[in-house]
């Protein structure tokens, strides 16, 4: 069973940030790592790995992409047990829909003003008669979107003011069924 999920966020398969998941395995194997596998096309990777720093294992691919690939995702690493924990977390149970909830996985937990400033972003688009919700458990912002991603007004809120991917603690997406999927091949 594998024990780490990588997650590469701003990579594109042609183009700018190029990364063929071909490449991304090969690099993950040279760190170390071993039962490297990707899913999709959008930088997700799941291996086993004797590292415990999740930190340092994602800034240890970072470096390692930006020297053989010339491109400069961000990464984040979490564990199985890391994954898991977000699963059973998940304070939006009832969504049946997996497009209509995202995890967007940080490094760190986002501090006091990250935590007031995704309320604040939350507020807005209520105001302008959303009914996304935001929540923040540990290193996790949980995205509701019941009309989609991409016609959130809280998502667009979020991007403007920078609060979900700050450049500080390094942030990225996946819906609930990659979320699933990933989960699924950890236990592969």
């Amino acid at each position: 069973m594998r024990s780490h999920v990588g997650l590469l966020r701003g990579i594109n398969v042609g183009g700018h940030n190029k990364v063929a998941m071909t490449d991304l395995r090969e690099i993950t194997t040279s760190l170390g790592h071993t039962e490297v596998a990707t899913y999709v096309q959008s930088g997700n990777v799941v291996f086993s790995s004797p590292e415990t720093d999740t930190i340092r294992a994602a800034e240890n691919l970072e470096r390692a992409l930006a020297e053989r690939l010339d491109v400069a995702p961000a990464v984040v690493v979490g564990s199985r047990g890391q994954l898991e924990r977000v699963i059973a977390d998940n304070p939006y149970p009832e969504q049946t829909n997996p497009r209509c909830l995202h995890a967007v996985f940080r490094r760190q937990e986002m501090d006091r003003e990250g935590i007031a400033a995704v309320a604040q972003a939350q507020q807005r688009a209520s105001d302008k008669g959303s009914r996304d919700q935001a929540t923040v458990v540990g290193r996790t912002l949980f995205l509701h979107t019941p009309e989609g991603l991409g016609r959130s007004e809280l998502a667009a809120q979020l991007a403007r003011s920078g609060t979900a991917t700050q450049s500080e603690t390094p942030g990225t997406a996946r819906n609930w069924a990659t979320v699933t999927k990933l989960m699924a091949l950890l236990n592969d």
